[in-house]
């Protein structure tokens, strides 16, 4: 993929997230818009902004992962514990080939529990056996 202007790398897809979900995402860059944050003041997401900066340490160790259903196996979703719960969405750009951060806002913990108790997210360890 060219280096497009309006995207910033934010880090580099962690294929342990593949054998967590269950899934075969290749180890590519991941991007997110420089309008990431008019984007987020938009959808009203204000209590995740402080937590932009945040982003490669979410994909990089998340505590959470899992994958949207409605978007099947190309779209995951990362989940920090901070003083909130941080979703971060990433999504598959199949032309371009390249992953991209598509939603970005926080998370209550009901939601949490009642997504590890469906099974849509897991614990993310990165000490987990193989």
């Amino acid at each position: 993929m060219e280096e497009k202007e309006e995207l910033l790398k934010v880090g580099r897809y962690n294929s342990k997230v593949n054998e967590i979900l269950g899934i075969n995402i290749g180890d590519l860059e991941i991007y997110r818009s420089k309008g990431l944050p008019s984007h987020m003041i938009k959808r009203k997401h204000f209590k995740c902004l402080k937590y932009i900066d945040y982003i490669p340490d979410i994909i990089l160790s998340p505590d959470y992962v899992g994958i949207n259903p409605n978007e099947h196996d190309s779209s995951i979703e990362f989940i920090k514990r901070y003083a909130d719960n941080v979703l971060v969405g990433v999504k598959l750009d199949a032309d371009e080939n390249y992953l991209y951060v598509s939603t970005m806002h926080d998370i209550q913990e009901s939601k949490i529990s009642r997504r590890l108790y469906s099974g849509r997210i897991k614990e993310f360890s990165v000490d987990r056996e193989k």
